[in-house]
């Protein structure tokens, strides 16, 4: 429970700033940010429901029951959302970075954001309407709290939410890989000028560096995401085990602000001056701290 609520300091510290520093407005840090709004919701109201659902008996009524696994549905698929734009961010600044400017605007990603959160409801009310209706259908005694899928919409979220994601994900990425060994051999060669050489050493490192950090953010929650489905796969009934599964995937709203930490300076500076209170000051989210 420590660990959430220092994450949970860490994502708010996170989002504050990044909100209102403009000079941290670039299109990677607003699906960063998008992620870490998931994230928090996590650890704000899904991870405490889940932990008191599978600990003791569910006395928050059918209709507060029916909330949270909606809640669920559509912060996961949000969360499943944001790491697709995100691969796709580095794949096109690594892959074609010359159009990188032109297609990766600000204004372009915030769309895509708010286009991925609608679909984030979206998606989820298709299979949770009914139980938002009536409330409590698949309890079979006072005090339980659960939701059952049918064969049909399991197989559908199974395709669309896990193998299209990942496939998505995954042969983004590997392109990314190919791509950034070859621009790691270029920088070596000394076909170019000195001084177009450090130009370009200098540009491809930092996008080499944050496609890097991000690789290991989607490898994460890749590993934490799989095991919820494999258990949707072979539709284990055992509530214990999906209780932990379900753990599992939310521990990555954990770790994902311990990987920022781990690798962005600018990012622990930007927790400090909010932990401390230094962003309510005037000017204070003018300094630099890239």
């Amino acid at each position: 429970m420590q660990l959430v609520n220092n994450c949970g300091i860490i994502n708010v510290s996170y989002i504050l700033f990044l909100s209102l520093c403009r000079q941290l407005h670039t299109p990677t840090n607003i699906l960063l940010l998008s992620l870490a709004v998931s994230d928090f919701l996590v650890g704000l109201l899904l991870m405490p429901l889940e932990i008191f659902r599978s600990t003791a008996c569910w006395v928050l009524g059918d209709l507060m029951c029916s909330v949270y696994w909606c809640l669920t549905g559509n912060i996961i698929c949000a969360s499943i959302g944001n790491i697709v734009l995100i691969s796709i961010d580095r794949y096109v600044a690594i892959c074609d970075p010359l159009h990188y400017p032109t297609r990766m605007t600000v204004a372009r990603v915030r769309v895509c954001v708010c286009l991925c959160w609608f679909f984030a409801i979206f998606y989820s009310s298709l299979y949770t309407t009914d139980f938002l209706i009536d409330p409590g259908r698949y309890n079979s005694c006072y005090g339980e709290c659960v939701f059952v899928i049918s064969a049909i919409a399991g197989i559908f979220d199974l395709v669309v939410s896990f193998f299209v994601s990942v496939t998505v994900i995954i042969v983004l990425y590997m392109r990314v890989f190919v791509v950034a060994v070859s621009q790691a051999r270029a920088m070596r060669s000394h076909v170019t000028t000195v001084t177009l050489q450090r130009s370009l050493n200098q540009t491809n490192k930092s996008e080499l560096k944050a496609a890097r950090t991000l690789g290991i953010l989607v490898v994460v929650f890749l590993l934490c995401f799989c095991p919820y489905y494999c258990v949707s796969l072979v539709r284990d009934e055992n509530s214990s085990i999906a209780s932990t599964v379900i753990s599992v995937f939310f521990l990555n709203s954990c770790l994902n602000p311990l990987i920022y930490a781990m690798f962005y300076p600018w990012f622990r500076k930007a927790v400090k001056l909010t932990v401390t209170l230094q962003i309510l000051r005037t000017g204070s989210c003018e300094v630099n701290i890239l």
